[in-house]
């Protein structure tokens, strides 16, 4: 009894030199510290379900946010991207078009910030796509912008990524830019909210973009086997952007339909896509540090 009285101390002391020691994992940043505008007085909490296959699925966002996945320092190209997972405005499926993809890009030198946005058409809801979720994509850029210098990002690196309904919302930022949502007058509303890229992965309502010749350049990726909309609307939307001369690159992938994200299950070439892109921001120049 003497004995293990003795140690206690010992083991208290590793286990809290310990705590102090581990790696923290990435932390939430609300857009607005004090609230979201247009979700004043809603205070219901946000609602985590798990797929069959563990996906886990966030609904009910009232307090929008980025989860910042950022390289080492030495490894830092100064890109960056913010990332709208899909899930039909009704919810969003986080991991593999969220989460994982932040990971790698993170592991590959180039900042992630995985956004959740608010959600137009869960039940009840009162957002809409073209105010709060496209508002709130605006302001994760600006608030990456303000960040910079803290994270090592290039301000004119800083881009935008979208699978399926968060490819709506991530087209909609690289649209209209010129007219944002929200103008607090804070530091951080002080900043652009034009992004530098878009890269939009099987996403959503296509017919509704609108290309001019000030769009930034864009990145396409879509399955074979997904709906008309996307596996044809794509083809479509990549001619515009030729239309207008704005850079622009379309992989279709075949034997894959909607959804495919980033899965450690996915094969062949489609599983390969992150690099892909990575390759792209490369060729386009967004992977030469100028901070």
């Amino acid at each position: 009894m003497k004995r293990f009285i003795k140690y206690v101390p010992l083991i208290v002391l590793f286990t809290t030199l310990s705590a102090m020691t581990l790696p923290q994992g990435p932390v939430e940043i609300p857009l607005w510290a004090n609230g979201a505008p247009g979700s004043e007085g809603k205070t219901g909490t946000e609602k985590v379900r798990i797929a069959e296959g563990g996906d886990h699925i966030i609904s009910n966002i009232n307090n929008p946010s980025i989860t910042p996945y950022l390289p080492a320092a030495d490894k830092a190209t100064g890109a960056a991207v913010i990332i709208a997972p899909g899930g039909g405005h009704t919810e969003l499926w986080i991991d593999h078009e969220g989460y994982n993809v932040a990971h790698w890009l993170q592991q590959h030198g180039v900042a992630a910030f995985v956004l959740k946005y608010r959600l137009a058409r869960e039940a009840n809801s009162t957002y809409k796509v073209e105010v709060h979720a496209l508002g709130d994509m605006q302001r994760a850029i600006r608030l990456v912008k303000s960040r910079a210098k803290q994270w090592n990002i290039d301000t004119a690196s800083v881009g935008v990524m979208g699978f399926s309904a968060g490819g709506e919302v991530a087209a909609l930022a690289a649209m209209r830019f010129d007219k944002p949502v929200y103008n607090s007058g804070d530091e951080i509303d002080r900043e652009g909210c034009r992004p530098a890229f878009q890269a939009l992965i099987y996403p959503g309502n296509s017919k509704s973009f609108e290309v001019s010749k000030n769009s930034p350049p864009v990145f396409i990726a879509c399955g074979y086997n997904d709906r008309p909309d996307i596996s044809e609307g794509m083809a479509t939307l990549y001619l515009q952007y030729k239309k207008y001369n704005i850079p622009a690159e379309l992989h279709i992938y075949s034997n894959v339909g909607h959804g495919f994200g980033l899965r450690e299950k996915n094969t062949g070439e489609v599983a390969r896509w992150p690099a892909t892109f990575r390759s792209w921001l490369d060729d386009r120049g967004f992977l030469k540090k100028k901070i």
